[in-house]
């Protein structure tokens, strides 16, 4: 693997992510489709590096709601806003998607200052900022489709996020029950109004393929 391929080593040599990595104290480890990677119930004082392989973050809360709060690709890092105590005592937990391999660093040891003064550690400071303002845009486009009325209106409005990046036509990051508490709708209401939707000629759909028809 290249690290230098990963966001959060941009320009930074492998060499180097290698001592930081022996540095840190960090652990890399493999996940099978479906395995719990992580579990932010109680305290996170992890952030997870994906380097290969997806994942999912799901919310459970105590009434037993599920809620899918973000998806995970290669190069994203995770847990770097779940350095707390979790008050509301819901469970948090990151899932594997598929096979996935993941980097685990302590928090402290990312934000603490450097003996040495490292040029590469101050790079990866400043690209995991870089991440983080990313993470914001996306999230707030989870807002902005959240705040849509119709489970319609906020499929519609998450395809055509999808087909800004990836063009009219494309695959889901998620199955149809992820997408369901991704956008906080019961999974048999949305399965039939995306049967409505192909029905009035707005996108057609295979399994996970999506080709957006008509905006």
């Amino acid at each position: 693997m290249q690290f230098n391929e990963i966001n959060l080593f941009k320009g930074i040599s492998d060499d180097d992510v290698m001592r930081m990595v022996s540095c840190f104290g960090a652990r890399i480890k493999n996940f099978k489709e479906g395995e719990l990677v992580c579990d932010y119930s109680d305290t996170g004082d992890e952030i997870g590096v994906m380097l290969d392989g997806g994942a999912v973050m799901m919310r459970t809360d105590e009434n037993g709601e599920v809620a899918v709060m973000e998806l995970f690709a290669e190069g994203d890092i995770f847990g770097e806003a779940l350095a707390f105590s979790n008050e509301a005592g819901d469970s948090v937990k990151v899932i594997a998607e598929r096979a996935a391999q993941v980097m685990f660093i302590k928090y402290g040891q990312i934000t603490k200052r450097c003996e040495k003064a490292c040029e590469h550690h101050s790079r990866l400071v400043s690209n995991m900022f870089g991440l983080i303002a990313k993470k914001t845009l996306s999230l707030s486009r989870r807002i902005e489709i959240l705040s849509k009325k119709t489970t319609r209106e906020k499929l519609m409005c998450y395809f055509q996020i999808l087909s800004k990046r990836y063009g009219k036509e494309f695959y889901l990051p998620m199955s149809v029950t992820r997408l369901a508490a991704y956008i906080c709708a019961d999974r048999s209401a949305m399965t039939r109004e995306l049967s409505r939707m192909q029905a009035d000629g707005l996108i057609s759909l295979d399994k996970r393929k999506i080709k957006i028809l008509k905006t």
